[in-house]
Formats: C-alpha cells, sequence, structure tokens
C-alpha cells in the first residue's frame, strides 16, 4: 500500500455536516475556501497529492475504508491547487461532475476536527 494524500480536518463549516446527512456527500476545501463555501466545507491543513488518484484506490477516514469507484476528470487536479473535491458516498461507477471523487457507499464516520483523510493506492 502506498500512501498518495494525507490531511486532517482543522476547521467545519456550520453546514458541513448536514451534506453528509442530506446528500451522502462530503466537501474538503483547502485553508483559502471562498467565504460562501466555507459553512458546507470541512477545511483541510493539506493539498500535497504524490499519485494518481484512479478507482481502486481506496479512501480512508478515521481508519473507515472506501474503494473509489469513479474520477472526476479534475479531482487531481482541484486537490493539489485547492484541496478541494466533493467525495460522493454512492458507488457510482461514472464520474457525475469534473470535481467529485465517487465512493462505495458506506457509512461515514463522524468527522472532526483533526480527523485524518487519506488517498490510499
Amino acid at each position: 500500500m502506498t500512501k498518495i494524500f494525507e490531511t486532517k480536518i482543522v476547521s467545519i463549516g456550520e453546514q458541513a455536516p448536514n451534506m453528509i446527512e442530506e446528500a451522502n456527500m462530503l466537501i474538503l476545501f483547502g485553508m483559502e475556501a471562498p467565504a460562501d463555501l466555507a459553512d458546507y466545507c470541512y477545511k483541510i491543513s493539506n493539498k500535497d497529492l504524490s499519485g494518481s488518484i484512479v478507482p481502486g484506490v481506496r479512501l480512508v477516514i478515521d481508519g473507515a475504508v472506501y474503494p473509489v469507484t469513479a474520477v472526476g476528470n479534475v479531482v487531481e487536479q482541484n486537490l493539489s491547487a485547492l484541496g478541494h473535491i466533493t467525495i460522493a458516498f454512492d458507488g457510482s461507477c461514472e464520474g457525475s461532475l469534473p470535481g467529485t471523487l465517487h465512493v462505495e457507499a458506506g457509512e461515514i464516520p463522524a468527522l472532526k476536527e483533526g480527523s485524518v483523510i487519506e488517498l490510499v493506492a
């Protein structure tokens, strides 16, 4: 296993947990998240990506594993430049939006400041 990305949640927007509950989506953004989006995001501390994100890579959140099923065509670019991606816990095999990473559906752990998010090849 090769870790290609690791970050920690440093702050949680007021509406971010609702996005998980209502839409099964987790929105990540680096510390420079625009004010109008910050309420819906989990801000992260790192945006260094050291490999390709492709189906079969595993998303790991606080030890819970979710296989990647589809990758939007700007996920890597957005993650590296802005720390910004949307993670959809829907198991879709086709990317819906360019900045969306799809993973197998599953129970999403309760995220908190300090939660660790990784991508492992």
